[in-house]
Protein backbone atom coordinates (compact mmCIF):
# COMPACT_ATOMS: atom_id res chain seq x y z
CA UNK A 1 0.00 0.00 0.00
CA UNK A 2 0.85 3.60 -0.63
CA UNK A 3 1.79 5.40 2.12
CA UNK A 4 1.30 8.69 0.68
CA UNK A 5 -2.53 7.85 -0.48
CA UNK A 6 -3.13 6.53 3.39
CA UNK A 7 -2.21 9.63 4.67
CA UNK A 8 -4.27 12.08 2.52
CA UNK A 9 -7.02 10.15 2.43
CA UNK A 10 -6.83 9.37 6.80
CA UNK A 11 -5.67 12.99 7.16
CA UNK A 12 -8.27 14.55 5.12
CA UNK A 13 -10.67 12.31 7.66
CA UNK A 14 -9.01 13.45 10.54
CA UNK A 15 -9.44 17.07 9.84
CA UNK A 16 -13.22 17.04 8.21
CA UNK A 17 -14.31 14.98 11.36
CA UNK A 18 -12.51 17.40 13.67
CA UNK A 19 -15.25 20.29 11.58
CA UNK A 20 -18.16 18.05 12.57
CA UNK A 21 -17.11 18.06 16.29
CA UNK A 22 -17.93 21.29 16.50
CA UNK A 23 -21.75 21.53 16.40
CA UNK A 24 -22.70 20.63 19.50
CA UNK A 25 -21.10 23.80 20.39
CA UNK A 26 -23.80 25.64 18.80
CA UNK A 27 -26.00 24.01 21.00
CA UNK A 28 -24.24 24.96 23.96
CA UNK A 29 -24.39 28.38 22.72
CA UNK A 30 -27.98 28.57 22.19
CA UNK A 31 -28.78 26.93 25.61
CA UNK A 32 -26.09 29.21 27.50
CA UNK A 33 -23.98 26.36 28.29
CA UNK A 34 -20.40 27.96 28.00
CA UNK A 35 -19.01 24.82 29.80
CA UNK A 36 -19.46 22.40 26.94
CA UNK A 37 -17.51 24.54 24.61
CA UNK A 38 -14.23 23.29 25.45
CA UNK A 39 -14.99 19.62 25.24
CA UNK A 40 -15.85 19.82 22.16
CA UNK A 41 -13.24 22.16 20.69
CA UNK A 42 -10.48 20.38 22.49
CA UNK A 43 -11.77 17.26 20.38
CA UNK A 44 -11.88 19.40 17.38
CA UNK A 45 -8.83 20.43 17.65
CA UNK A 46 -7.11 17.50 18.10
CA UNK A 47 -8.66 15.56 15.77
CA UNK A 48 -7.92 18.16 12.93
CA UNK A 49 -4.61 19.16 14.23
CA UNK A 50 -3.40 15.32 14.05
CA UNK A 51 -4.76 15.26 10.36
CA UNK A 52 -2.89 17.74 9.45
CA UNK A 53 0.41 16.82 10.73
CA UNK A 54 -0.40 13.33 9.42
CA UNK A 55 -0.91 14.59 6.03
CA UNK A 56 2.30 16.86 6.30
CA UNK A 57 5.03 14.48 8.14
CA UNK A 58 4.21 11.93 5.20
CA UNK A 59 6.26 12.74 1.98
CA UNK A 60 3.98 13.70 -1.25
CA UNK A 61 0.71 13.36 0.81
CA UNK A 62 -0.23 16.86 0.19
CA UNK A 63 0.91 16.79 -3.58
CA UNK A 64 -1.56 14.38 -4.09
CA UNK A 65 -4.45 16.48 -6.25
CA UNK A 66 -7.05 13.15 -6.14
CA UNK A 67 -6.99 9.42 -4.80
CA UNK A 68 -8.43 8.74 -8.27
CA UNK A 69 -6.75 5.48 -8.72
CA UNK A 70 -6.94 4.00 -5.03
CA UNK A 71 -6.76 0.68 -4.83
CA UNK A 72 -9.27 -1.41 -3.19
CA UNK A 73 -6.59 -2.98 -0.25
CA UNK A 74 -5.92 0.55 0.34
CA UNK A 75 -9.93 1.96 0.61
CA UNK A 76 -10.61 -0.95 3.09
CA UNK A 77 -7.51 0.16 4.97
CA UNK A 78 -8.80 3.51 5.17
CA UNK A 79 -12.15 2.71 5.94
CA UNK A 80 -11.63 0.80 8.94
CA UNK A 81 -8.98 2.79 10.23
CA UNK A 82 -11.10 6.24 9.78
CA UNK A 83 -13.65 4.54 12.11
CA UNK A 84 -11.82 3.73 14.39
CA UNK A 85 -10.34 6.89 14.81
CA UNK A 86 -13.96 8.51 14.64
CA UNK A 87 -14.85 6.19 17.83
CA UNK A 88 -11.37 7.56 19.44
CA UNK A 89 -12.03 11.23 18.81
CA UNK A 90 -16.02 10.86 19.35
CA UNK A 91 -15.08 9.16 22.87
CA UNK A 92 -13.10 12.52 23.92
CA UNK A 93 -15.64 14.77 25.08
CA UNK A 94 -17.57 12.19 26.70
CA UNK A 95 -14.03 12.45 29.25
CA UNK A 96 -15.00 16.35 30.21
CA UNK A 97 -18.19 15.36 31.80
CA UNK A 98 -16.58 12.61 34.33
CA UNK A 99 -17.03 9.64 32.06
CA UNK A 100 -14.40 7.09 32.53
CA UNK A 101 -12.07 6.09 29.34
CA UNK A 102 -13.77 2.93 28.87
CA UNK A 103 -17.19 3.97 29.07
CA UNK A 104 -17.02 7.21 26.92
CA UNK A 105 -15.00 5.01 23.92
CA UNK A 106 -18.16 2.78 24.14
CA UNK A 107 -20.87 5.18 24.46
CA UNK A 108 -18.74 6.48 21.05
CA UNK A 109 -18.47 3.86 19.48
CA UNK A 110 -22.15 2.67 20.02
CA UNK A 111 -22.48 5.81 19.02
CA UNK A 112 -20.92 5.96 15.32
CA UNK A 113 -22.10 2.40 14.57
CA UNK A 114 -25.40 3.46 15.90
CA UNK A 115 -25.56 0.27 18.13
CA UNK A 116 -27.18 2.58 21.18
CA UNK A 117 -25.97 0.53 23.70
CA UNK A 118 -25.31 2.77 26.76
CA UNK A 119 -23.66 2.99 29.99
CA UNK A 120 -25.33 6.34 31.04
CA UNK A 121 -27.27 5.59 34.52
CA UNK A 122 -28.29 8.74 35.01
CA UNK A 123 -28.99 11.41 32.61
CA UNK A 124 -28.20 14.81 34.13
CA UNK A 125 -26.22 16.15 31.41
CA UNK A 126 -26.11 19.46 29.33
CA UNK A 127 -28.20 19.34 25.71
CA UNK A 128 -24.78 19.43 24.01
CA UNK A 129 -23.58 16.21 25.53
CA UNK A 130 -27.39 14.69 24.05
CA UNK A 131 -27.53 16.44 20.86
CA UNK A 132 -23.63 14.92 20.30
CA UNK A 133 -24.75 11.87 20.82
CA UNK A 134 -27.53 11.44 18.33
CA UNK A 135 -25.45 13.15 15.95
CA UNK A 136 -22.68 10.55 16.36
CA UNK A 137 -25.90 8.17 15.67
CA UNK A 138 -26.88 10.16 12.53
CA UNK A 139 -23.47 10.79 11.15
CA UNK A 140 -22.45 6.80 11.53
CA UNK A 141 -26.30 5.46 10.51
CA UNK A 142 -25.26 6.29 7.00
CA UNK A 143 -21.42 6.73 6.87
CA UNK A 144 -19.00 9.36 7.57
CA UNK A 145 -17.11 8.26 4.62
CA UNK A 146 -20.31 8.60 2.41
CA UNK A 147 -20.89 11.97 3.92
CA UNK A 148 -17.45 13.40 2.91
CA UNK A 149 -17.60 11.12 -1.06
CA UNK A 150 -20.97 13.74 -1.79
CA UNK A 151 -18.94 17.08 -0.29
CA UNK A 152 -15.36 16.39 -0.98
CA UNK A 153 -13.77 16.95 -4.49
CA UNK A 154 -10.89 14.94 -3.46
CA UNK A 155 -13.05 11.48 -3.08
CA UNK A 156 -15.48 12.71 -6.24
CA UNK A 157 -13.70 9.79 -8.09
CA UNK A 158 -12.01 7.63 -5.89
CA UNK A 159 -15.39 7.26 -3.15
CA UNK A 160 -16.17 4.27 -5.11
CA UNK A 161 -13.77 2.21 -4.06
CA UNK A 162 -14.66 3.47 -0.42
CA UNK A 163 -18.37 3.78 -0.53
CA UNK A 164 -19.10 -0.35 -1.14
CA UNK A 165 -15.78 -0.66 1.45
CA UNK A 166 -18.12 1.49 4.02
CA UNK A 167 -21.76 0.31 3.22
CA UNK A 168 -20.71 -3.53 1.66
CA UNK A 169 -23.77 -5.59 0.32
CA UNK A 170 -24.60 -8.44 -1.86
CA UNK A 171 -23.99 -6.49 -4.84
CA UNK A 172 -22.53 -3.07 -5.75
CA UNK A 173 -25.53 -0.97 -5.72
CA UNK A 174 -25.32 2.30 -7.44
CA UNK A 175 -28.32 4.36 -8.92
CA UNK A 176 -26.28 7.33 -10.62
CA UNK A 177 -23.43 7.53 -13.43
CA UNK A 178 -21.33 9.09 -10.47
CA UNK A 179 -20.65 7.48 -7.42
CA UNK A 180 -20.09 11.28 -5.42
CA UNK A 181 -24.03 11.74 -7.18
CA UNK A 182 -25.20 8.85 -5.85
CA UNK A 183 -23.57 9.70 -2.09
CA UNK A 184 -25.09 12.86 -2.62
CA UNK A 185 -28.74 12.08 -3.34
CA UNK A 186 -28.73 9.35 -0.44
CA UNK A 187 -27.74 12.06 1.95
CA UNK A 188 -30.29 14.07 0.52
CA UNK A 189 -33.15 11.46 1.20
CA UNK A 190 -31.61 10.72 4.65
CA UNK A 191 -31.58 14.44 5.50
CA UNK A 192 -34.99 15.02 4.01
CA UNK A 193 -36.52 11.99 6.09
CA UNK A 194 -34.82 13.34 9.52
CA UNK A 195 -36.29 16.85 9.03
CA UNK A 196 -40.31 15.62 8.46
CA UNK A 197 -39.69 13.26 10.84
CA UNK A 198 -38.68 16.57 13.77
CA UNK A 199 -41.55 18.38 12.07
CA UNK A 200 -43.99 15.52 13.21
CA UNK A 201 -42.60 14.80 16.22
CA UNK A 202 -43.08 18.77 17.13
CA UNK A 203 -46.81 18.65 15.77
CA UNK A 204 -47.22 15.47 18.14
CA UNK A 205 -46.53 17.80 20.77
CA UNK A 206 -42.42 16.94 21.71
CA UNK A 207 -40.06 19.64 22.59
CA UNK A 208 -38.15 20.83 19.91
CA UNK A 209 -34.46 19.60 21.07
CA UNK A 210 -36.14 15.70 21.84
CA UNK A 211 -37.59 15.96 18.46
CA UNK A 212 -34.30 16.89 16.96
CA UNK A 213 -32.25 14.77 18.75
CA UNK A 214 -34.90 11.52 18.12
CA UNK A 215 -34.86 12.20 14.92
CA UNK A 216 -30.85 11.65 14.59
CA UNK A 217 -31.19 8.91 15.90
CA UNK A 218 -34.00 7.30 14.72
CA UNK A 219 -33.04 7.35 11.36
CA UNK A 220 -29.58 6.16 11.91
CA UNK A 221 -31.52 3.14 13.38
CA UNK A 222 -30.05 3.94 16.62
CA UNK A 223 -31.97 4.50 19.77
CA UNK A 224 -30.20 7.08 21.45
CA UNK A 225 -32.73 9.38 23.31
CA UNK A 226 -32.35 12.43 25.41
CA UNK A 227 -35.24 10.58 27.17
CA UNK A 228 -33.78 8.13 30.00
CA UNK A 229 -37.28 5.97 28.80
CA UNK A 230 -36.88 5.97 25.33
CA UNK A 231 -39.68 6.71 23.69
CA UNK A 232 -42.10 5.04 26.12
CA UNK A 233 -41.08 8.43 28.33
CA UNK A 234 -42.96 10.40 26.19
CA UNK A 235 -46.47 8.61 26.80
CA UNK A 236 -47.74 9.32 23.56
CA UNK A 237 -49.70 6.96 21.28
CA UNK A 238 -48.92 9.37 18.34
CA UNK A 239 -45.01 9.46 18.73
CA UNK A 240 -44.62 6.13 19.17
CA UNK A 241 -46.10 5.47 15.71
CA UNK A 242 -44.14 8.29 14.03
CA UNK A 243 -41.01 6.91 15.52
CA UNK A 244 -42.43 3.36 14.79
CA UNK A 245 -43.07 4.04 10.83
CA UNK A 246 -39.40 6.01 10.78
CA UNK A 247 -37.71 3.22 11.76
CA UNK A 248 -38.91 0.80 9.58
CA UNK A 249 -37.82 3.16 6.53
CA UNK A 250 -34.43 3.41 8.65
CA UNK A 251 -33.98 -0.19 7.90
CA UNK A 252 -35.52 -0.17 3.80
CA UNK A 253 -33.09 0.36 1.09
CA UNK A 254 -32.14 4.06 0.50
CA UNK A 255 -31.33 3.22 -2.75
CA UNK A 256 -34.80 1.83 -3.65
CA UNK A 257 -36.36 4.98 -1.83
CA UNK A 258 -34.39 6.79 -4.16
CA UNK A 259 -35.53 5.63 -6.78
CA UNK A 260 -39.62 5.31 -5.60
CA UNK A 261 -39.57 9.03 -4.75
CA UNK A 262 -37.59 9.92 -8.24
CA UNK A 263 -39.94 7.68 -10.43
CA UNK A 264 -42.92 8.50 -8.09
CA UNK A 265 -43.95 5.00 -7.95
CA UNK A 266 -44.73 3.45 -4.52
CA UNK A 267 -45.40 0.09 -6.57
CA UNK A 268 -41.02 -0.42 -6.15
CA UNK A 269 -41.47 -0.84 -3.06
CA UNK A 270 -43.20 -4.24 -3.33
CA UNK A 271 -41.29 -5.43 -6.20
CA UNK A 272 -38.27 -5.43 -4.79
CA UNK A 273 -37.99 -9.08 -3.08
CA UNK A 274 -36.05 -7.97 -0.31
CA UNK A 275 -38.25 -5.68 0.95
CA UNK A 276 -41.43 -7.86 0.64
CA UNK A 277 -39.76 -10.29 2.94
CA UNK A 278 -38.65 -7.91 5.31
CA UNK A 279 -42.15 -6.47 5.59
CA UNK A 280 -43.48 -9.89 5.68
CA UNK A 281 -41.11 -11.03 8.04
CA UNK A 282 -41.92 -8.05 10.01
CA UNK A 283 -46.11 -8.75 10.36
CA UNK A 284 -45.54 -12.25 11.38
CA UNK A 285 -43.20 -11.68 14.22
CA UNK A 286 -45.35 -9.03 15.49
CA UNK A 287 -48.47 -10.95 15.18
CA UNK A 288 -46.78 -14.01 16.88
CA UNK A 289 -45.51 -11.40 19.50
CA UNK A 290 -49.13 -10.08 19.89
CA UNK A 291 -50.83 -13.30 19.97
CA UNK A 292 -48.33 -14.52 22.86
CA UNK A 293 -48.70 -11.10 24.89
CA UNK A 294 -52.65 -11.01 24.52
CA UNK A 295 -52.46 -14.54 25.66
CA UNK A 296 -50.42 -13.55 28.73
CA UNK A 297 -51.77 -9.59 30.34
CA UNK A 298 -54.67 -7.75 30.38
CA UNK A 299 -54.03 -5.42 28.16
CA UNK A 300 -56.23 -4.71 24.55
CA UNK A 301 -55.16 -6.30 21.23
CA UNK A 302 -54.76 -2.42 19.58
CA UNK A 303 -51.70 -2.33 22.57
CA UNK A 304 -50.41 -5.28 22.64
CA UNK A 305 -49.77 -5.27 18.31
CA UNK A 306 -48.63 -1.34 18.83
CA UNK A 307 -46.42 -2.58 21.37
CA UNK A 308 -45.16 -6.04 19.47
CA UNK A 309 -44.80 -4.07 15.84
CA UNK A 310 -42.75 -1.20 17.14
CA UNK A 311 -39.98 -3.78 18.98
CA UNK A 312 -40.20 -6.05 16.19
CA UNK A 313 -38.85 -3.00 13.66
CA UNK A 314 -36.62 -1.55 16.22
CA UNK A 315 -34.80 -5.23 17.04
CA UNK A 316 -35.27 -5.82 12.96
CA UNK A 317 -33.56 -2.18 12.13
CA UNK A 318 -30.83 -2.63 15.08
CA UNK A 319 -32.20 0.73 16.45
CA UNK A 320 -32.85 -0.37 19.86
CA UNK A 321 -35.49 2.36 20.58
CA UNK A 322 -38.18 1.07 22.99
CA UNK A 323 -41.57 2.28 23.11
CA UNK A 324 -42.40 -0.31 26.53
CA UNK A 325 -39.83 -2.18 29.26
CA UNK A 326 -40.04 -5.64 26.87
CA UNK A 327 -37.89 -7.38 30.07
CA UNK A 328 -41.36 -7.30 31.43
CA UNK A 329 -42.67 -9.71 29.01
CA UNK A 330 -43.58 -13.25 29.22
CA UNK A 331 -41.01 -15.59 27.98
CA UNK A 332 -42.12 -16.48 24.74
CA UNK A 333 -42.64 -13.06 23.72
CA UNK A 334 -39.22 -12.71 24.65
CA UNK A 335 -37.92 -15.33 22.96
CA UNK A 336 -39.51 -14.24 19.81
CA UNK A 337 -38.00 -11.09 19.98
CA UNK A 338 -35.00 -12.42 20.58
CA UNK A 339 -34.84 -14.42 17.42
CA UNK A 340 -35.80 -11.18 15.29
CA UNK A 341 -32.04 -9.87 16.70
CA UNK A 342 -31.24 -12.61 14.03
CA UNK A 343 -33.14 -11.11 11.26
CA UNK A 344 -31.80 -7.91 9.91
CA UNK A 345 -32.92 -4.74 8.24
CA UNK A 346 -32.35 -4.54 4.49
CA UNK A 347 -29.05 -3.44 1.97
CA UNK A 348 -28.29 -0.05 1.69
CA UNK A 349 -30.25 0.70 4.71
CA UNK A 350 -29.21 2.75 8.09
CA UNK A 351 -29.55 -0.71 9.98
CA UNK A 352 -27.68 -3.34 10.80
CA UNK A 353 -27.36 -7.17 11.21
CA UNK A 354 -27.05 -9.67 8.60
CA UNK A 355 -29.08 -8.16 6.41
CA UNK A 356 -32.36 -9.38 4.53
CA UNK A 357 -30.43 -9.65 1.13
CA UNK A 358 -28.17 -12.10 2.65
CA UNK A 359 -30.47 -13.99 4.32
CA UNK A 360 -32.67 -14.59 1.08
CA UNK A 361 -29.72 -15.72 -1.16
CA UNK A 362 -28.79 -18.12 1.90
CA UNK A 363 -31.86 -19.95 1.79
CA UNK A 364 -31.83 -19.69 -1.81
CA UNK A 365 -28.49 -21.34 -2.34
CA UNK A 366 -29.51 -24.35 0.22
CA UNK A 367 -32.18 -24.93 -2.19
CA UNK A 368 -30.23 -24.99 -5.14
CA UNK A 369 -28.60 -27.13 -3.60
CA UNK A 370 -31.22 -29.95 -2.71
CA UNK A 371 -32.16 -29.37 -6.16
CA UNK A 372 -28.98 -30.49 -7.57
CA UNK A 373 -28.78 -33.52 -5.24
CA UNK A 374 -32.30 -34.99 -6.58
CA UNK A 375 -31.95 -34.07 -10.33
CA UNK A 376 -27.61 -34.21 -10.68
CA UNK A 377 -27.94 -32.55 -14.22
CA UNK A 378 -30.07 -29.54 -13.93
CA UNK A 379 -28.85 -26.37 -13.67
CA UNK A 380 -29.96 -24.15 -10.96
CA UNK A 381 -29.39 -20.32 -10.84
CA UNK A 382 -30.24 -18.21 -7.71
CA UNK A 383 -32.14 -15.54 -8.83
CA UNK A 384 -33.37 -12.06 -6.46
CA UNK A 385 -35.32 -9.77 -8.45
CA UNK A 386 -35.26 -12.08 -11.59
CA UNK A 387 -31.32 -10.77 -11.39
CA UNK A 388 -29.16 -13.93 -11.18
CA UNK A 389 -26.59 -14.23 -8.22
CA UNK A 390 -23.30 -14.96 -9.69
CA UNK A 391 -21.37 -17.97 -8.11
CA UNK A 392 -18.90 -16.12 -6.87
CA UNK A 393 -20.84 -13.49 -4.97
CA UNK A 394 -23.12 -16.60 -3.34
CA UNK A 395 -19.87 -17.58 -1.99
CA UNK A 396 -19.08 -14.29 -0.29
CA UNK A 397 -22.39 -14.17 1.42
CA UNK A 398 -22.47 -17.69 3.07
CA UNK A 399 -18.86 -17.29 4.01
CA UNK A 400 -20.09 -13.60 5.40
CA UNK A 401 -22.98 -15.39 7.43
CA UNK A 402 -20.42 -18.13 8.38
CA UNK A 403 -17.98 -15.50 9.48
CA UNK A 404 -21.06 -13.48 11.69
CA UNK A 405 -22.24 -16.62 13.62
CA UNK A 406 -18.47 -17.99 14.36
CA UNK A 407 -17.50 -14.63 15.80
CA UNK A 408 -21.08 -13.82 17.36
CA UNK A 409 -20.35 -17.85 19.43
CA UNK A 410 -16.92 -16.64 19.96
CA UNK A 411 -18.06 -14.08 21.68
CA UNK A 412 -20.79 -15.01 23.23
CA UNK A 413 -18.67 -18.28 25.10
CA UNK A 414 -16.29 -15.27 25.88
CA UNK A 415 -18.52 -13.13 27.45
CA UNK A 416 -20.64 -15.63 29.09
CA UNK A 417 -17.71 -17.44 31.26
CA UNK A 418 -16.33 -13.66 32.40
CA UNK A 419 -20.18 -12.31 33.34
CA UNK A 420 -20.59 -15.73 34.65
CA UNK A 421 -24.01 -15.57 33.26
CA UNK A 422 -24.50 -17.30 29.94
CA UNK A 423 -28.26 -14.96 28.96
CA UNK A 424 -25.93 -11.95 29.32
CA UNK A 425 -22.77 -13.35 27.25
CA UNK A 426 -25.21 -14.44 24.44
CA UNK A 427 -27.39 -11.00 24.25
CA UNK A 428 -24.15 -8.83 24.69
CA UNK A 429 -22.94 -10.78 21.92
CA UNK A 430 -26.02 -10.42 19.40
CA UNK A 431 -26.67 -7.13 19.94
CA UNK A 432 -23.39 -5.61 19.90
CA UNK A 433 -22.43 -8.03 16.95
CA UNK A 434 -25.69 -6.73 15.46
CA UNK A 435 -25.56 -3.33 16.69
CA UNK A 436 -29.23 -3.15 18.22
CA UNK A 437 -28.10 -1.87 21.40
CA UNK A 438 -30.03 -3.36 24.35
CA UNK A 439 -30.60 -7.20 25.69
CA UNK A 440 -33.46 -9.42 27.00
CA UNK A 441 -31.98 -9.39 30.42
CA UNK A 442 -32.72 -7.22 33.42
CA UNK A 443 -29.82 -5.14 33.13
CA UNK A 444 -28.46 -5.00 30.09
CA UNK A 445 -32.63 -4.75 28.67
CA UNK A 446 -34.02 -1.51 26.61
CA UNK A 447 -34.48 0.26 30.60
CA UNK A 448 -31.04 -0.87 31.70
CA UNK A 449 -28.10 0.49 31.21
CA UNK A 450 -24.33 -1.38 30.71
CA UNK A 451 -22.02 0.48 33.14
CA UNK A 452 -21.87 -2.73 35.07
CA UNK A 453 -20.95 -5.14 32.60
CA UNK A 454 -16.96 -6.07 33.15
CA UNK A 455 -14.18 -3.94 31.47
CA UNK A 456 -13.28 -7.08 29.37
CA UNK A 457 -16.80 -7.52 28.14
CA UNK A 458 -16.88 -3.95 26.99
CA UNK A 459 -13.68 -3.77 24.94
CA UNK A 460 -15.42 -6.68 23.17
CA UNK A 461 -18.54 -5.51 22.55
CA UNK A 462 -16.36 -2.47 21.26
CA UNK A 463 -14.78 -4.50 18.80
CA UNK A 464 -17.69 -6.24 17.89
CA UNK A 465 -19.87 -3.11 17.31
CA UNK A 466 -17.10 -1.99 14.82
CA UNK A 467 -17.21 -5.21 12.85
CA UNK A 468 -20.67 -4.92 13.24
CA UNK A 469 -21.00 -1.67 11.37
CA UNK A 470 -18.14 -2.46 8.90
CA UNK A 471 -19.60 -5.76 8.38
CA UNK A 472 -16.29 -8.16 8.74
CA UNK A 473 -14.52 -7.27 5.45
CA UNK A 474 -12.57 -4.29 5.91
CA UNK A 475 -11.98 -5.00 9.95
CA UNK A 476 -10.24 -8.53 8.86
CA UNK A 477 -8.42 -7.39 6.17
CA UNK A 478 -6.39 -5.04 8.89
CA UNK A 479 -5.20 -8.55 9.92
CA UNK A 480 -3.82 -9.64 6.51
CA UNK A 481 -0.02 -9.41 6.81
CA UNK A 482 0.57 -8.55 3.19
CA UNK A 483 -1.69 -5.39 3.86
CA UNK A 484 1.19 -3.92 5.80
CA UNK A 485 3.86 -3.23 3.24
CA UNK A 486 4.15 0.27 2.70
CA UNK A 487 5.58 2.35 0.51
CA UNK A 488 6.31 5.57 0.15
CA UNK A 489 4.14 6.19 -3.12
Amino acid sequence: MRLNYLANAIGLTMIYIGLVILLPIIVALYYHDFSSIFPFLSAGIISAGAGYIFRKIVPNATTLENLNDIKKAEALFIVAVSWIIFGLVSAIPYLFYGISPINALFESVSGITTTGATILSNYNYPQAFFFWRSLTQWLGGLGIIVLFIAILPQFAVAGRQMFFAEAPGPTEDKFTPRIRNTASALWKIYAGLTIFEIILLMLCGMNGFDAICNSLSTLAAGGFSPNPQSIAGYNSNYITWVVLIFMFFAGASFNLQYKVITQRRPSLLFKSEEFRVYFVMIMIMAILITISLTLNNNFDVNKNFTDALYQVISITTSTGSASVDFEKWNYTSKVLLFLVMFMGSCASSAGGGIKMARWIVVFKAMKSEIVRILHPNAVVNIKMDNKTIQPEVARQIIVFVFFYFFIFGITAIIMSIIEQSSSIGITNAITSLGNIGPGVTVSTGPMGTFEGVHGISKVIMIVNMLVGRLELIPFLILFQKDLWSLKDN
